[in-house]
C-alpha cells in the first residue's frame, strides 16, 4: 500500500466522519467550552496527514483515527489537570510568600494586600523580579536557578534578600497609607 493510498483513505474517512468525530470528542469532554471539539479533530487530522508518508499501511482507518482522537483527548485532559495544579501551586506559593513578607500564618490576607503584592513585584527591577518569581512563586531552588542562568548562588541569594527588603518597604508604605 502506498503513501497515496493511505492519504486517500484518511481523506475519505475525514470527509465522511468529520461530524461524528466532533460528536465523539464532545461526548468525552464535559467542559467543551474550554476546548473546542473541532480543534481537537483538526489537530489529529493535521498530525495524521503529516505523518501519512512515514506510517505503514492503514488497514482499519476508523480504528486508527478514533484511537488517535482518543489519545489526543487524554493528552488534552492531562494538560488541563497540569495547568490547574500549577495554578493551585502558584496560589499556595504566593500565600507562603505573603507570610514571609508579613509574618502572618493565618492565610487571611485581604484581596487588596494580595493585589498590592502582585503589583509591587511587577514594578521591581527585572533582576529582582526574576529572582522573586523564580524562587518564591515558581519554586526553583537556588542551585537550579544558578544552573539555568549561570549566576552564582551567592549572587542570587543577595538579590533575593535585597528584593525582599525593597518589597517589604514599599508594601509597608502602600498598606499603611
Amino acid at each position: 500500500m502506498s503513501k497515496k493510498e493511505n492519504y486517500n483513505k484518511l481523506n475519505a474517512f475525514f470527509d465522511e466522519e468529520y461530524d461524528m468525530l466532533k460528536s465523539y470528542v464532545r461526548s468525552r469532554i464535559s467542559d467543551a467550552a474550554d476546548r473546542d471539539a473541532e480543534d481537537i479533530v483538526q489537530d489529529v487530522a493535521l498530525n495524521l496527514f503529516s505523518a501519512v508518508g512515514s506510517s505503514s499501511p492503514i488497514n482499519n482507518v476508523a480504528g486508527f483515527v478514533y484511537r488517535s482522537v482518543r489519545n489526543k483527548i487524554i493528552d488534552t485532559m492531562r494538560t488541563r489537570k497540569l495547568s490547574k495544579s500549577l495554578e493551585d501551586e502558584t496560589e499556595y506559593r504566593l500565600t507562603e510568600f505573603m507570610e514571609l513578607i508579613y509574618g502572618r500564618s493565618d492565610n487571611a490576607y485581604p484581596e487588596h494586600i494580595r493585589r498590592a503584592l502582585v503589583q509591587t513585584i511587577a514594578t521591581l527591577k527585572p533582576h529582582y523580579k526574576q529572582i522573586i518569581v523564580a524562587i518564591d512563586i515558581e519554586g526553583y531552588s537556588y542551585k537550579e536557578l544558578a544552573q539555568e542562568t549561570g549566576i552564582p548562588v551567592g549572587t542570587l541569594m543577595s538579590r533575593r534578600h535585597r528584593a525582599l527588603a525593597i518589597l517589604h518597604r514599599i508594601l509597608k508604605e502602600k498598606i499603611h497609607t
